[in-house]
């Protein structure tokens, strides 16, 4: 043959510098086989430097605390007022105008700005003691007084944001605007999966009864510049869990596998060819298909729980979509080994009526919620599992609107949430606010940030949060930003 006429001498330096890279593509193939923790920690020694130790008993910087996180996501904001932080002074208070040393210039949302009056008004509901501890909680919330002496209760969460999206964004990106990678998608590229049928992250929308629910994005659990794999896989209320997991050609499972390792070959070629990491990815979307055809009915299916789990989490917990429904499927998939499971319920958002509305939304989450915790207390997980209950900030203790029509405006000065689990002390509070509930007490030692909340969950995972980063774009980016913040050493165990 001519030498012009072979094809080999007439490869490029692309072709040649892709074929080079070898082997890759059967890595992540046999990574899925032998599980993603090898893959995790490779990755995690690469963008982390010659320093990085990935200590015991898995890819982490030191041995972890806990081994998932649930996070239940309260969107729209909760008034802390009306739920967790209890503020006898303003019996007194009730009606009195805001002072303007107690607000300090803060700036005010376009709801607000035009009032000429501030008057303050107290819980519309009364508090009461719980458990041991003496917790108090707003009859708001009723079933959680079960479980004061399970809860830590932050009170002093403070953000930077003022309107839903970037404050949502910001919660779940450690960045107001889009763009960022999600809480979740980090931990799914720190740890990698336990499970070899599930993904490491998956989220759940409850159903909403509220007409003026604020919206949520794919963005919120998204993976941006981290591999694909790493985002949320959202699990619907109706029909299939996951489009298309019923085959209407009713293929067999070996004509599947067939199907799929002659996909993975021509993939493997293409990987070969034009050297594209993101080729992996679809390697193993693929794989992961297969495998959650056969798990996610299993998982779905709550015919095997037996009468006394839907005692607990209450009649909701058979109607999919609910907050109970979700709360048991979350419990079912954290003993399946998924790592990060995140439930989204909107409705929060009263600036209007909100003495009517905030107990309808109360009810829809409380007995689910508070269930979540008793059920993973009694199985011997709460242990390993961290549970994160809040909003993206709160309510200010003034009224927006008059009479009891009234509603609460945008607050990030101070506002509450709750965690539970392993690694964080239970029955407590932490932070304390003034006697307006308008700003937090000693803010610099007790005022959370959301990136010290974010490093704290972190930690409790076993990772340093300053050392969890990636390489993209020629800079190091980490979900905590470049500020000095830390765990919160006071609510750790």
């Amino acid at each position: 043959m001519h030498p012009f006429l072979d094809a080999n001498l007439w490869t490029t330096r692309r072709h040649f510098l892709g074929r080079s890279i070898t082997g890759i593509g059967a890595a992540a193939l046999a990574s899925l086989v032998d599980g993603d923790g090898a893959r995790a920690e490779s990755s995690l020694a690469e963008n982390n430097g010659p320093g990085y130790s990935p200590g015991r008993p898995g890819p982490t910087h030191f041995a972890p605390r806990v081994q998932r996180v649930i996070y239940l996501c309260q969107s729209g904001a909760p008034s802390q007022i009306d739920t967790f932080d209890y503020k006898p002074s303003l019996d007194e208070l009730d009606g009195q105008e805001l002072p303007d040393s107690i607000r300090g210039g803060q700036r005010l949302t376009g709801m607000t700005a035009g009032q000429s009056s501030f008057p303050a008004a107290k819980s519309f509901l009364p508090f009461r003691q719980h458990g041991e501890s003496g917790q108090w909680i707003s009859d708001l919330l009723p079933w959680h007084g079960k479980i004061a002496d399970d809860i830590c209760i932050i009170k002093s969460m403070y953000t930077e944001a003022i309107n839903h999206d970037p404050a949502i964004t910001f919660f779940q990106t450690g960045h107001q605007q889009p763009g960022r990678p999600s809480l979740g998608a980090w931990v799914s590229y720190g740890l990698g999966s336990e499970s070899a049928s599930l993904p490491a992250y998956v989220v759940l929308l409850d159903k909403n009864s509220d007409p003026q629910a604020q919206p949520l994005y794919a963005r919120l659990w998204g993976s941006a510049f981290l591999p694909s794999n790493h985002q949320g896989v959202k699990l619907r209320s109706s029909g299939d869990p996951v489009l298309y997991l019923n085959d209407p050609t009713a293929a067999s499972l070996d004509d599947k596998r067939r199907l799929l390792d002659g996909i993975a070959k021509l993939n493997q070629l293409r990987r070969d060819e034009v050297g594209d990491p993101e080729i992996d990815t679809r390697i193993a979307a693929y794989e992961m298909a297969y495998r959650m055809q056969m798990s996610v009915p299993e998982l779905t299916d709550t015919s095997d729980e037996p009468q006394s789990t839907f005692d607990l989490y209450g009649s909701d917990a058979q109607i999919p979509g609910t907050h109970a429904a979700n709360c048991l499927l979350a419990r079912r998939l954290a003993e399946r080994g998924v790592r990060f499971i995140q439930i989204y319920h909107r409705g929060w958002d009263h600036h209007g009526g909100l003495p009517q509305r905030h107990p309808l939304i109360a009810k829809e989450v409380d007995q689910g919620s508070a269930a979540l915790v008793l059920d993973l207390k009694a199985r011997g997980m709460l242990d390993d599992t961290l549970v994160v209950w809040g909003g993206e900030f709160g309510r200010t203790v003034y009224k927006q609107g008059s009479g009891d029509n009234y509603g609460r405006d945008h607050h990030p000065r101070c506002f509450s949430i709750w965690l539970a689990g392993g690694g964080v002390k239970s029955g407590i509070s932490y932070g304390e606010t003034d006697d307006w509930c308008y700003n937090i007490v000693d803010r610099e030692s007790r005022g959370v940030h959301v990136h010290d909340l974010n490093a704290t969950i972190l930690h409790l995972l076993g990772f340093d949060h300053r050392r969890l980063s990636y390489r993209f774009q020629g800079l190091d980016y980490r979900l905590t930003g470049v500020e000095e913040h830390a765990p919160v050493e006071g609510i750790l165990a």
